[in-house]
């Protein structure tokens, strides 16, 4: 029976899709063709194949790639045919297939370069888990980068897909190699670095060249399609990011029965690189959603909650988690949990697991001294209670709330005082 189900996951699952779609929008038509590949399906035996299935193993899938067409709606031009990247993955882009990618995997890589493509200025990585980033960074190094997001979350980073955004060297391949990743997706691969990283057979191992242009897709908007239950639609156009710099940021001001409320701390330069930074990640977040930033690296990222403060307090729990089980590991090479289940059964002293507790404690899961970002605003002060009181030293936020005084006061009440500025754009993602 368990080889049965191991094998469910292992199984190509043929689609019936037609080859081709075409979508009219009035006059205008875009044409769309299906993405196959020659794929090895038994030991000398090739097939041409689709993707291995859809978001679960029995759901058929297909990726179609955009091939004819410029769409034109008022005054928005969207992206033209020639420009794909995952839609346009060839056998030649996958260095190696793995078990061959289904819907998730390749989704997850699409937002990762969706994220990626406004963090462009520094080697960086997203890893990302179910369509959401669990971890993102720049370095100074991309093994560097690398290392930030992966120490982020390292419990979700365990099967996921990482998207970076310059060629990968033998350093940052050893330190992938190091750990269990379903796709690796990188603008190219220097010499040495695949060797490594074929260490890990069922790996997906993926070039995408055109990443080193990335930047120039940050300009380019889509059609984005929601199918209902009832088999109808809702279209709208994908959202552009308007957080690029400092500039771009405004002051947190709100008027309140003829009194103005201000934030009386403006931030600093690098609460600013982690704001853009963030706001960055958050557009690839799933709503509603928290996230906390300390030097252009994610601490904890909370995602797809119903209320904010609760989102929040998801968030921080995650930091203190992670804090927590990335001692352990540096400490003692076994998760948290397994330490806690080591010494339920004697074979471990309490006081290794006491230690860590109060080091995360001490550190507040890593959050004194983090950005707060939030993708819709702050309906109460309650959510910037609680990330306060982690130490928390600055928030970005939409803002318009009709509470905007009483969380501007919660900033200012808070001893050092709290920089808040607004976005003017909200970022909900579903």
């Amino acid at each position: 029976m368990g080889e049965d189900l191991k094998k469910m996951y292992r199984t190509i699952v043929s689609d019936h899709f037609p080859s081709e779609i075409r979508i009219t929008f009035g006059d205008q038509t875009l044409i769309y063709k299906k993405r196959t590949w020659e794929l090895e399906v038994e030991p000398g035996i090739f097939e041409r194949r689709g993707l291995r299935y859809g978001e679960n193993p029995d759901q058929e899938a297909a990726l179609y790639e955009l091939v004819a067409g410029n769409l034109v709606l008022g005054e928005c031009e969207f992206i033209s045919p020639g420009l794909g990247l995952v839609s346009s993955l060839k056998e030649t882009n996958f260095i190696q297939f793995g078990k061959h990618p289904g819907k998730i995997n390749l989704t997850d890589v699409d937002n990762g370069l969706n994220i990626l493509k406004y963090l462009t200025e520094k080697p960086a990585c997203i890893i990302l888990k179910h369509n959401n980033p669990c971890g993102a960074a720049y370095g100074k190094t991309l093994e560097e980068a690398f290392f930030k997001a992966f120490k982020a979350d390292r419990i979700a980073a365990f099967g996921g897909a990482i998207v970076l955004n310059r060629p990968v060297d033998k350093a940052c391949a050893e330190a992938i190699a190091e750990h269990y990743f379903e796709v690796l997706t990188a603008p190219e691969y220097e010499e040495g670095a695949i060797e490594i990283l074929k260490k890990r057979k069922d790996l997906r191992i993926i070039r995408i060249r055109r990443l080193d242009r990335l930047q120039e897709y940050a300009k380019y908007r889509i059609v984005e399609f929601k199918s209902l239950m009832d088999g109808g639609l809702i279209v709208q156009v994908s959202q552009e990011n308007k957080i690029r710099s400092k500039a771009d940021l405004k002051p947190a001001v709100a008027i309140k029965e003829g009194v103005e409320y201000r934030c009386v701390r403006e931030p600093d330069e690098r609460e600013v690189r982690d704001m853009i930074f963030g706001w960055a990640v958050e557009m690839g977040v799933t709503s509603n959603s928290v996230l906390f930033v300390k030097n252009e690296a994610t601490v904890a990222i909370g995602t797809g909650e119903q209320d904010r403060v609760g989102c929040t307090e998801i968030a921080i729990f995650k930091a203190y988690r992670n804090l927590a089980d990335l001692l352990c590991y540096e400490r003692y090479k076994i998760p948290y949990k397994q330490l806690e289940l080591e010494i339920e059964k004697g074979l471990r002293s309490l006081s290794q697991k006491l230690e860590i507790d109060e080091e995360t404690k001490a550190q507040k899961g890593g959050l004194i001294g983090s950005v707060m970002v939030s993708d819709g605003f702050l309906p109460f002060r309650d959510a910037a209670d609680v990330a306060i009181k982690q130490g928390i030293t600055a928030i970005l936020q939409p803002g318009g709330s009709v509470r905007d005084d009483e969380v501007i006061q919660a900033c200012n009440e808070a001893n050092p005082p709290v920089a808040m500025v607004f976005t003017g754009q909200r970022a909900f993602k579903h």
